[in-house]
């Protein structure tokens, strides 16, 4: 592993850190965001664009209704953000949906059924 990835992981670690405080934070105060929940980050090579990836329960569409109220945030978080991180540039923040973590859930699942399938045969 080259140090500028290693750097990079440690970088995104920080983000996904802060981030996920800043959001917890400033939902208190904005009921509509309460159902997203940050659930990881990615830095780009160039470690000047940060995706924040985000999960609700409602899914996608319920997601997509919810950027038009993170896109108002967005220079407010990126400012904080600068604020809350020792470092020289604060990356541009893009929003996703993460589908990732629904399929990891599916397999969570999934495993737990086996292991107690597997519990019950002994």
């Amino acid at each position: 592993m080259s140090v500028s990835s290693i750097k990079k992981s440690q970088k995104e670690s920080l983000l996904f850190r802060s981030i996920s405080e800043l959001f917890r934070e400033t939902t208190l105060e904005d009921k509509n965001r309460e159902s997203l929940m940050v659930s990881r980050v990615k830095l780009s090579d160039d470690k000047g664009v940060c995706i924040i990836f985000f999960y609700t329960t409602g899914g996608l569409e319920e997601f997509k209704q919810k950027l038009k109220i993170l896109l108002l945030y967005k220079g407010s978080l990126r400012r904080a953000l600068a604020r809350s991180i020792a470092s020289r540039y604060t990356p541009e923040l893009v929003f996703k949906f993460d589908d990732q973590y629904e399929k990891q859930q599916r397999i969570e699942n999934l495993l737990e059924q086996v292991k107690g399938e597997d519990s019950s045969t002994d």
